[in-house]
């Protein structure tokens, strides 16, 4: 399993994130197949989130005794300080943790967010305070939409987070104003030695209203593995990239691994020609820009 330096953290965690987000939907046997077959690989990097259902109830049985193994993240949707202490305790609780690597500043993707998370009495204070305790090891920001970039680049001026966490794909890249936000996150992410994870690698379009759902995500995601593999090679191939989350289907997982595994066996080229052939690709955040 190829792994990469989490930014200024001492740990090498897997490109590929368990994104634990459609565990709650699951009973605990499939969740604790997709966990073994994600540790049989090499995944150390697990992400789940307090607002994920039942999720980081499904993590608790294996990742409480393989704690010392791995890099573990949640995220706190709480914005007021108080709410948000609370809810980090009892994300601990619920796995069988004593402490987590990371806590993230969970769908801040618009400024008027980053302003509830970074005011007085604000979330920003609670995961100081819980960093200073010793019960989080770094505090990170993630989000949704076509603003994230741009938001996490204030969000970096504003505070030295140690991890963002944001869309990228290719069709996502393509659109002009997109670019060349992600581009500048990356600059200023380089500069402050932060991690950037991003999400939906594989997201192909939003779901049509009366389109047979195969998967538990909220989006269609691509499902053919030679189009899984372009578009891993596509965010695997961005310089400075720490990885991205795997799609929240458990039966997505293992075809996300062997294309993860498969890096480097396609060049960009190849890996472009692929992609930029797909019918009905466009973004799951609503725009209406096309690829040029």
């Amino acid at each position: 399993m190829l792994k990469r330096k989490i930014g200024k953290m001492d740990y090498d965690g897997s490109v590929v994130m368990f994104g634990a987000a459609s565990l709650g939907n699951v009973t605990q046997e499939e969740a604790n197949q997709s966990i073994r077959h994600a540790l049989a690989h090499g995944v150390n990097h697990f992400d789940v989130a307090a607002d994920y259902g039942d999720a980081e109830l499904r993590l608790a049985p294996i990742i409480s005794e393989v704690r010392n193994d791995i890099f573990l993240a949640t995220k706190t949707g709480q914005r007021r300080k108080d709410k948000a202490k609370t809810e980090i305790y009892r994300s601990l609780e619920r796995m069988k943790v004593d402490s987590v690597d990371l806590l993230q500043l969970h769908a801040v993707g618009t400024i008027d967010e980053l302003d509830k998370c970074t005011a007085k009495d604000g979330v920003l204070e609670a995961a100081i305070e819980a960093k200073e305790e010793g019960i989080i090891g770094e505090i990170g920001i993630t989000g949704h939409g076509h603003q994230a970039p741009a938001t996490h680049l204030e969000a970096l001026r504003r505070y030295p987070f140690a991890t963002v966490l944001l869309p990228l794909n290719y069709y996502m890249y393509s659109i002009p104003e997109y670019r060349a936000d992600f581009d500048a996150l990356m600059e200023e992410a380089k500069k402050q030695e932060v991690a950037v994870r991003v999400i939906k690698a594989i997201a192909k379009k939003p779901w049509e209203e009366d389109q047979q759902r195969d998967y538990a995500t909220w989006y269609e995601p691509f499902d053919q593995q030679e189009i899984i593999d372009a578009c891993v090679h596509f965010v695997l191939s961005f310089p400075g990239l720490a990885g991205f989350a795997s799609a929240g289907d458990i039966h997505l997982f293992p075809k996300i691994v062997d294309a993860v595994e498969r890096f480097g066996s396609m060049n960009d080229e190849e890996a472009e020609q692929i992609l930029q052939a797909i019918n009905g690709y466009t973004t799951v955040f609503g725009a209406k820009t096309s690829i040029d």
